[in-house]
């Protein structure tokens, strides 16, 4: 998950998303610099780490976040970060004494 998460193109991807809601390939590709089928293989990407999914809509297939993944991300990070403040807060002691 956090791979996938790891790239620009796809943050961009899950941030318009995430501000727009559900979009398909077409809507999704304007404002970036590269091409449809690119934007498609970053969101496979996305989707084998179960962080969007598509729907079949006419002929059009509309892309949308995993709520409940991102959120499982948000959770994993949030651990890490204060994992990292008590670290840092035990290293800063040690570095007082």
């Amino acid at each position: 998950m956090f791979a996938a998460l790891g790239d620009e193109t796809r943050l961009r991807l899950v941030s318009r998303l995430s501000h727009d809601g559900p979009m398909s390939i077409a809507r999704l590709a304007d404002g970036f610099d590269i091409t449809r089928q690119a934007i498609t293989k970053h969101l496979r990407v996305m989707e084998d780490a179960g962080l969007v999914r598509s729907e079949q809509q006419g002929r059009e297939s509309v892309w949308q976040l995993e709520q409940k993944r991102l959120a499982d991300a948000r959770r994993q990070l949030q651990t890490i970060a204060a994992q990292w403040d008590e670290t840092l807060d035990r290293l800063k002691s040690f570095v007082e004494r």
